[in-house]
C-alpha cells in the first residue's frame, strides 16, 4: 500500500470517531474543537493567498462558515443531531468517493483548476454520498430516503465538490499541493473541510429562510 494512502487511512480512523464524538457531545468540547479548526483554517488561508483583499474576504467567509456551523449545531439539537451528522457524512463520503473513483477509474479531467479532479471522481462522490446516507437511513431509521431526500443529498454533495474546487483553485495559484501538513496523509484542515465550509452556510441560510 502507498505510504501516503496508509497515512490517510490511519488519520481517518482516528479523526472520524474523534470528530463525531466532539460533535455529539456539543458544549465546551465542540466549541473548543470548532475554534481550533477556525484558527488553523485562517492560518492556512493566510499562507495561501497574496492579495490583501482576497485574504480579508476569505477570513470573513471562513468566520461566517464556522459561525453557521456553530448555529447549525444549535438548530440540530441533541434530539435530531443525526441531521447534523448526515451533512458531515455527505461531505466526507463525497470526498472519499471522489478520491477512490478518481484513482481507480481516472478518465477525463474535470477542469484545469484541479488536475486531479475527474468526471469519474464527481460520479464517485455522488455515489458514495448517496450510498452512505441510504445505509445510515436503514440502520438508524432516522432519515426518510425519499425523492426529496435524494435531491437534498445530491445538492449537498455538489456544493461540497464545488467548495473543493474553489480551495483547489487557490492552492494552484499559490503552487501548493496542500493547504498545510497538520493531518498526515491529508494535508491541512482546509484540505479536509473545503466542502463543508461551503455547505454549512448554504444549509443554514436555507433553514433561516424557511
Amino acid at each position: 500500500m502507498n505510504s501516503n494512502i496508509f497515512k490517510r487511512l490511519l488519520s481517518s480512523l482516528i479523526l472520524f470517531p474523534l470528530s463525531f464524538y466532539l460533535i455529539f457531545e456539543g458544549g465546551y468540547l465542540f466549541n473548543f474543537f470548532l475554534i481550533f479548526c477556525l484558527l488553523v483554517s485562517c492560518f492556512e488561508w493566510n499562507k495561501m493567498v497574496s492579495s490583501n483583499i482576497i485574504r480579508i474576504l476569505g477570513f470573513i467567509f471562513i468566520l461566517v462558515s464556522f459561525l453557521s456551523t456553530y448555529k447549525m449545531r444549535i438548530i440540530y439539537s441533541d434530539e435530531n443531531i443525526f441531521e447534523f451528522f448526515i451533512l458531515i457524512l455527505i461531505c466526507a463520503f463525497t470526498d472519499i468517493g471522489g478520491f477512490i473513483f478518481g484513482k481507480i477509474i481516472k478518465g477525463p479531467k474535470l477542469t484545469k483548476i484541479s488536475p486531479n479532479k475527474t468526471y469519474a471522481g464527481v460520479i464517485g462522490g455522488l455515489f458514495f454520498s448517496i450510498s452512505i446516507v441510504y445505509l445510515y437511513s436503514l440502520l438508524s431509521k432516522k432519515f426518510l430516503f425519499t425523492e426529496i431526500g435524494l435531491i437534498y443529498i445530491i445538492f449537498v454533495s455538489i456544493i461540497s465538490q464545488l467548495g473543493d474546487l474553489v480551495i483547489s483553485y487557490f492552492k494552484r495559484l499559490s503552487n501548493l499541493k496542500d493547504t498545510g501538513n497538520i493531518i498526515p496523509g491529508h494535508g491541512g484542515i482546509l484540505d479536509r473541510i473545503d466542502g463543508m465550509i461551503f455547505v454549512f452556510p448554504i444549509i443554514y441560510l436555507y433553514h433561516f429562510l424557511k
